[in-house]
């Protein structure tokens, strides 16, 4: 009987090794060239590895083994697939009293019994207490990448509101017509990626970073926006922000919820980005300081929108606000210059109606 090897793939330039996470298929269960094999997470992000043949699975490197790239895990020998139970015969009568004999399908071979448990590990009192495992790659990376942006940056943020309460009523006027004309939502975080653009060109100091003794200046708008995952945070990036429309944006968006959500996530998605927005008022935060995402010099926050009083016009009146958090490099960005950015944003998000009829092709 012949065999594959499964072996660990390339993932990036940079990648030489990671962690399979987690087996989807069982030994000795069959399994079809293409199915989804195990997940291999590495320093950058994790990747599905998909069966490259049909057969019966051998693993030999069981979860939570660290493997290089091309080291063979496991095997996939040659098995033809399981044939399709055909509906049993109906059973022969018994004699009163009798019970009826087992019907089993030659097709079918008989289940191997499973081993009775292994006793249970009697644990000291204080190993109830806690639970120790590995980091996984992503995680060490992420680790590593925010105590280097606090040590090799001088970072430094700046805050500010904004009302909500314009572009809320836009996507309120709007979002029917949208839906049905592109297939998506208007969300808001394509507003504050068409915000984000409209300031870094106005204030392009934000789009530059420091290469050693060079001062390096963008003159595209590629924006990451930040993603939580259950393995941890991953910026995939918008490319061309600038020359997209509002609907383009959020197909885009969409794109990549749904592969970080699959573990889809490629090194090619994460790259390239030139300034960084983070949303955590999806998770509830008011207020917060996002750190920066090296080597960009910029990164804004947005928070939790909230029903506030404000003063508008001599008048007390109950608005929705969403406090803007930017933090900048200090030592490529003057204050002035991160002040006047977010005053942009601002602005922008107040006055939404111009950034969408800008966009329209």
């Amino acid at each position: 009987m012949g065999s594959t090897d499964i072996k660990i793939p390339a993932v990036g330039e940079s990648i030489s090794s990671g962690i399979i996470s987690l087996w989807h298929r069982q030994e000795g269960e069959y399994v079809r060239a293409g199915d989804a094999l195990f997940t291999l997470d590495t320093d950058k992000v994790s990747t599905e590895v998909a069966a490259p043949a049909a057969g019966l699975v051998r693993i030999k490197a069981p979860a939570d083994t660290e493997v290089k790239i091309g080291e063979v895990v496991g095997t996939i020998e040659d098995a033809p697939a399981p044939a399709t139970p055909s509906p049993a015969a109906e059973p022969p009568a018994t004699p009163s009293g009798a019970a009826p004999a087992p019907v089993v399908s030659p097709a079918v071979p008989a289940p191997t019994p499973a081993p009775a448990p292994s006793a249970p590990v009697q644990l000291e009192p204080q190993d109830r207490r806690v639970t120790r495992k590995k980091l996984s790659p992503l995680r060490k990376k992420i680790s590593t990448q925010l105590v280097a942006a606090q040590r090799n940056a001088a970072i430094l943020t700046t805050f500010n509101e904004c009302d909500m309460s314009a572009v809320m009523r836009l996507r309120s006027e709007v979002q029917e017509a949208f839906q049905a004309k592109f297939g998506v939502k208007l969300g808001f975080m394509s507003f504050f990626i068409k915000a984000v653009v409209d300031a870094l060109k106005s204030e392009p100091q934000l789009n530059s970073r420091l290469d050693g003794e060079e001062l390096v200046q963008n003159h595209f708008y590629d924006i990451g926006v930040a993603v939580g995952t259950e393995r941890g945070l991953i910026v995939p990036v918008i490319r061309d922000a600038d020359r997209k429309t509002f609907s383009e944006l959020e197909k885009d968006l969409l794109y990549y919820s749904n592969r970080a959500r699959e573990g889809a996530i490629t090194i090619e998605d994460l790259q390239g980005g030139v300034f960084t927005i983070s949303n955590g008022g999806v998770y509830g935060s008011l207020m917060s300081t996002p750190i920066l995402n090296p080597p960009q010099s910029g990164i804004l926050g947005m928070h939790k929108i909230q029903e506030r009083p404000v003063a508008v016009e001599g008048k007390v009146v109950i608005r929705p606000m969403m406090y803007l958090a930017l933090s900048y490099d200090h030592r490529v960005v003057d204050g002035k210059e991160a002040v006047t950015f977010l005053v942009r944003v601002k602005d922008a998000i107040e006055n939404p109606l111009r950034l969408f009829v800008e966009s329209q092709p």
